[in-house]
């Protein structure tokens, strides 16, 4: 049986009192995370911390702060940043100097941090070519793709959406190619080219019958 999720509302954590102003809500140790670090933070007041103050040396984190309510005011290396309700805040470099205060009661702030050592499923290349593709920029979607490829040079939706990509733009020989090694990698996907309409220059192209059966 696959482990089962753990599923908890920000009500639902410890709120621990933190450095100085700080509320800490313990959401990675909480529910078990192991994959890369993760905490809320909740201001009752306005001018409470919801970042306390610090850098990321010596731990070469990179780190990702949501605001979830309220708003809170960042600042980072000496810059002020207002940050309302669904603000992202993403600090790469771990030497930077952050630190955030709440401008609001109720202020809430997550945090997301880990070495940068993530590699990005191919699935990210293929969708944002397929929607470059949809918006009439082809060479975008081109660009999109020799960058996906060059990180995941093995996976068959990238080669299928180059394919997609190839026979949209009225170049048979290079779509077919591309979808053979889609099929190489991936037999399946054959199955969508069949009922796929950005297939429909090379339908009648007798290698297209042959690869798709």
């Amino acid at each position: 049986m696959p482990e089962p999720p753990r599923i908890a509302h920000l009500d639902e954590f410890d709120q621990l009192p933190g450095p100085d102003t700080l509320t800490w809500l313990p959401v990675r140790h909480t529910l078990g995370i192991r994959a890369f670090g993760c905490n809320a933070y909740r201001a009752a007041e306005a001018g409470h911390d919801v970042v306390e103050p610090h850098t990321e040396k010596p731990s070469e984190h990179e780190e990702l702060y949501f605001v979830a309510s309220g708003r809170a005011t960042f600042t980072i290396d000496g810059v002020t940043h207002d940050a309302p309700a669904g603000t992202y805040v993403f600090i790469p470099d771990p030497a930077s100097h952050r630190h955030a205060v709440a401008a609001e009661p109720g202020t809430t702030v997550l945090s997301f941090g880990g070495p940068p050592v993530f590699t990005p499923s191919a699935w990210e290349w293929m969708f944002r070519a397929s929607a470059a593709r949809t918006l009439g920029d082809p060479e975008k979607a081109r660009a999109i793709l020799d960058e996906g490829l060059a990180s995941h040079p093995d996976t068959a939706a990238l080669y299928y959406e180059l394919g997609c990509l190839e026979a949209t733009s009225g170049r048979p020989d290079e779509a077919l190619a591309a979808l053979t090694r889609a099929a190489e990698l991936d037999p399946k996907v054959v199955r969508w080219a069949r009922e796929d309409s950005d297939y429909a220059t090379v339908r009648e192209d007798p290698r297209f019958a042959e690869l798709v059966g």
